[in-house]
């Protein structure tokens, strides 16, 4: 866990209103805790691509309202195509076969 402070002071080129209108957005999910607030890895990996998507490639607020949702769509994507790669590797030899000759008609 990264306390506020600290992230304000590794990301110094964002000021804490910024930080605050991330969070309203609902761009940045940290826990609130006595001090301020308290973000976790992925919320300091998220930050570091919205600081990316706002400061390097100049993308207003709008753009992220629209490109954030779709990463977090792809994510979940990945995530659910693992759980089925997965499922059809515990698969018997030949289930497997069937699946992959069907994949190859389509």
């Amino acid at each position: 866990m990264m306390e506020e402070r600290d992230v304000l002071v590794t990301f110094s080129t964002i000021r804490r209103e910024t930080l605050y209108v991330w969070i309203d957005r609902g761009w940045l999910s940290p826990e609130r805790g006595e001090t301020g607030f308290r973000f976790r890895d992925i919320d300091i990996a998220r930050l570091r691509l919205i600081h990316d998507f706002h400061a390097g490639m100049e993308l207003g607020e709008d753009a992220l309202d629209v490109i954030l949702p779709l990463i977090d769509q792809v994510h979940g994507l990945r995530n659910q195509l693992g759980r089925l790669a997965a499922a059809v590797e515990a698969q018997p030899a030949a289930v497997r076969q069937s699946i992959a000759a069907a994949l190859r008609r389509d």
